[in-house]
């Protein structure tokens, strides 16, 4: 299928190797499917877009923008520079035109826990959204037009569509969830712009487990890929 394209979104923060190992992994699991990067400095990954904001939540909706408008494909696949995927994470659901849908076949990992241990939060996360790509770029400007002055945008209610859209008092999405074969993991770092908020207060998910199909275990993936 050639009917998504995938947005990788970075403000270029991650230190090394890091960031290059979730790339090549990202770039192994997205087979032929287009990938449009749009970053705050030039990279040589896909079509790639350099965009001039600052490190901060709100770029992270710009930079979705960006990219969605830049993209031709029905749907658009969220891809963020410290989440692992597999192929059929992008092969496995499509939402209707009116949804957005969120795969809930992921795990987290803190760079932090001792031991490492992975751990499931019964949330819908952007990080394994898949979306149409005009009812993305509806929405979202939408949000920037409802607050033209950003200072006033309540950023809690900023976020994963189908959530908050009465609280931000624009047009409620709906959300739907599914579950790939294969899960993705996302970490949480010190590096991370949720960290900001949060820092090392931030839960483990209701569910552990130290090993789980594709990545391994937990202690191996910090190792191998995130230090």
């Amino acid at each position: 299928m050639t009917d998504l394209t995938i947005l990788y979104y970075t403000a270029n923060t991650l230190h090394e190797p890091f960031a290059t190992k979730v790339r090549d992994i990202l770039w192994q699991a997205k087979g032929d499917y287009p990938l449009i990067s749009i970053s705050q400095k030039p990279m040589d990954y896909g079509q790639n877009i350099v965009v001039d904001f600052p490190r901060a939540y709100l770029s992270i909706y710009k930079q979705i923008l960006v990219g969605a408008k830049a993209a031709t494909t029905d749907f658009v696949a969220f891809a963020e520079d410290d989440c692992l995927y597999t192929k059929d994470h992008f092969n496995s659901f499509r939402p209707k035109d009116d949804e957005f849908a969120y795969d809930m076949s992921k795990w987290s990992v803190y760079s932090w826990s001792n031991p490492p241990v992975y751990s499931i939060k019964d949330r819908i996360s952007n990080c394994t959204a898949i979306a149409p790509r005009k009812l993305l770029i509806e929405a979202l400007e939408e949000r920037f037009a409802k607050y033209p002055d950003e200072s006033k945008i309540p950023l809690h209610y900023f976020s994963e569509f189908g959530k908050y859209e009465n609280s931000l008092g624009v047009t409620p999405r709906k959300a739907v969830r599914f579950l790939s074969k294969t899960p993705c993991v996302i970490f949480s770092h010190p590096e991370a712009i949720g960290y900001d908020y949060l820092g090392n207060r931030k839960r483990l998910g209701g569910f552990l487990a130290y090993d789980i199909p594709v990545w391994g275990k937990a202690e191996d993936v910090i190792k191998n890929i995130y230090q």
